[in-house]
């Protein structure tokens, strides 16, 4: 009859979950993110600015802050990945001094969480509590008490092959 039909589609659904927002930071540390939790005061942004200087002075290669105060989260086949909220986006806290603005990553692939101010944090954790789930997804998990200072037992698992943590 000469006249095209339009092909039909089903819609494709939700490809990725829906994003998650947390009270977070997150630092792109090498080729993955390291996703930075914890109570309000806890250190967050501290840290975040810590692995920063790290990379600045050569201790760590690469790093370059992904988000702080907000991280948005999105389970990407299997991966998580973190963003910053639009409104923050290049921005972080420094208490005392106020807001300041740096390059930032848009995004990038979760590989360790650290926990700030963990209640169950232990000073030798059992294999169970090196694990936690984001968003489906199993990560590795860095439990910190309050008052220690969490960037030592960072650099440490970061700067460690994968397989010697026991």
């Amino acid at each position: 009859d000469g006249h095209r039909r339009a092909l039909y589609c089903a819609p494709a659904g939700d490809v990725m979950a829906p994003a998650t927002t947390v009270h977070a930071s997150a630092v792109l540390v090498g080729a993955r993110a390291v996703l930075i939790r914890g109570p309000s005061g806890s250190g967050k942004s501290r840290l975040a600015l810590e692995l920063l200087e790290a990379a600045r002075t050569g201790t760590l290669l690469f790093a370059r802050l992904v988000a702080d105060d907000r991280v948005h989260l999105d389970n990407a086949d299997g991966r998580l990945l973190a963003r910053p909220a639009e409104a923050l986006a290049g921005l972080i806290e420094v208490r005392g001094v106020g807001l300041l603005r740096m390059a930032y990553e848009p995004s990038a692939v979760v590989g360790l969480v650290v926990d700030l101010a963990a209640p169950d944090a232990e000073r030798l954790p059992d294999q169970g509590r090196r694990k936690t789930k984001v968003s489906g997804i199993e990560l590795p998990r860095l439990t910190v008490a309050s008052g220690l200072a969490p960037l030592p037992g960072v650099l440490t698992l970061l700067n460690s092959p994968g397989d010697s943590w026991i």
